[in-house]
């Protein structure tokens, strides 16, 4: 055989395998079916900003192996994710905190906004009489309320999924983070950042003197016989596409992005700014600039570059994003990993091919694990 594995797609989970393969003595041959390596955490310049074309990735994790790891590809600057909410003419603090509540409510003390969110979660919970929350919307309002729920949930959710909190399961919500101190980092994790120079660095180190291809789609490719190449093959497509739709098709939420160039140096002030409002289309917008610039090198560049985003339901020319988690696309896809799990040869990573949401940390540990 010409290579050890034939491995599809060059998102995060391909490229890192690759990457310990190579380092395991293994050869490996790369193809992807976009005209660009780093499947969505690629990067395009413009106006000499890395603008995250698939949506915004900001890498954090508490495994030190892991941070260790991405440094030694690449050095991770010290961005730190701090979203805005905005609803209607108010912006609010995210995650909830005492910020949030100061914002909400005029409360200034812990035991203050203690006091409001178990007053108003008590509304909720008498509202039940007695039986539990059956959707979304119920399990929402008896974690944090009324006013958060109405104001920095409800719409939002409801444009992300395009479907009624109240028609969403109630274990999509089993709990809401409610931190009590003037604490705007929305990670918990001890370390997060950036690539510096942009995500196609670290992809770029990954697949450092790694053959790959790219404009070849597996499925229409020579490659799709891929035992005439390969001892094994390592799969980062969608799940059910590679069994042929044979037991159905699963569902995908999509996102699409209007970006363009804005002739100002700081359009809004921070790198993320989430729109919870159903008047306004878009879920949030991002200006990329702040993920990597900071101070007075913001201004050092008098164009700035936002990207609109907009969740929509997924169709067969988009790309699918995140798996749509009720009760008939989690039996459909357990059902398509039982048949996984029966091919001889083949590893089904990612987020596509196990029907599962990854952050990007959590990827790099499950191939760092990985016997080669």
């Amino acid at each position: 055989m010409k290579y050890d594995y034939l491995i599809v797609g060059s998102g995060l989970f391909g490229a890192t395998f690759a990457y310990f393969a190579k380092k395991a003595g293994k050869k490996c041959l790369v193809i992807d079916k976009r005209p660009q390596l780093g499947g969505n955490i690629y990067c395009k310049e413009i106006e000499g900003i890395n603008v995250h074309q698939y949506g915004a990735h900001i890498f954090h994790t508490s495994n030190k192996k892991v941070w260790n790891f991405v440094n030694s590809i690449v050095e991770f600057n010290r961005y730190t994710n701090s979203p805005i909410a905005k609803y209607k003419n108010k912006q609010y603090n995210l995650p909830f905190n005492m910020n949030t509540f100061y914002q909400m409510w005029g409360v200034t003390t812990p035991e203050e906004a203690i006091a409001k969110i178990d007053e108003q979660k008590a509304e909720a919970v008498i509202s039940l009489n007695g039986r539990e929350p059956q959707n979304l919307e119920e399990q929402a309002l008896c974690l944090v309320g009324k006013d958060i729920f109405y104001t920095l949930i409800k719409e939002y959710t409801e444009k992300q999924w395009g479907r009624k909190c109240s028609e969403l399961p109630a274990f999509i919500i089993k709990r809401l983070p409610v931190r009590l101190v003037y604490d705007n980092n929305y990670f918990n994790d001890k370390y997060q950042g950036i690539p510096i120079g942009g995500y196609n660095k670290l992809i770029g180190g990954l697949l450092e003197g790694i053959e790959c291809k790219i404009n070849e789609d597996f499925f229409y490719s020579e490659f799709h016989d891929w035992k005439k190449y390969a001892n094994k093959l390592v799969y980062t497509g969608a799940l059910d596409e590679y069994f042929g739709y044979s037991l159905g098709k699963l569902n995908w939420r999509t996102v699409s992005f209007n970006t363009y160039i804005v002739d100002t140096a700081n359009y809004q002030g921070n790198a993320v700014i989430n729109y919870t409002s159903n008047d306004v289309p878009y879920t949030r917008i991002i200006e990329h600039k702040h993920f990597e610039t900071f101070g007075q090198q913001i201004y050092d560049n008098p164009k700035s570059v936002i990207s609109e985003e907009y969740s929509t339901e997924y169709n067969e020319n988009e790309e699918p994003y995140y798996p749509v988690n009720n009760e008939r696309n989690n039996r459909l896809a357990e059902a398509y990993r039982h048949l996984a799990s029966q091919e001889k040869n083949v590893i089904f990573g990612g987020r596509l091919g196990q029907y599962k949401y990854y952050n990007m940390a959590p990827i790099i540990e499950q191939v760092m694990e990985f016997e080669f």
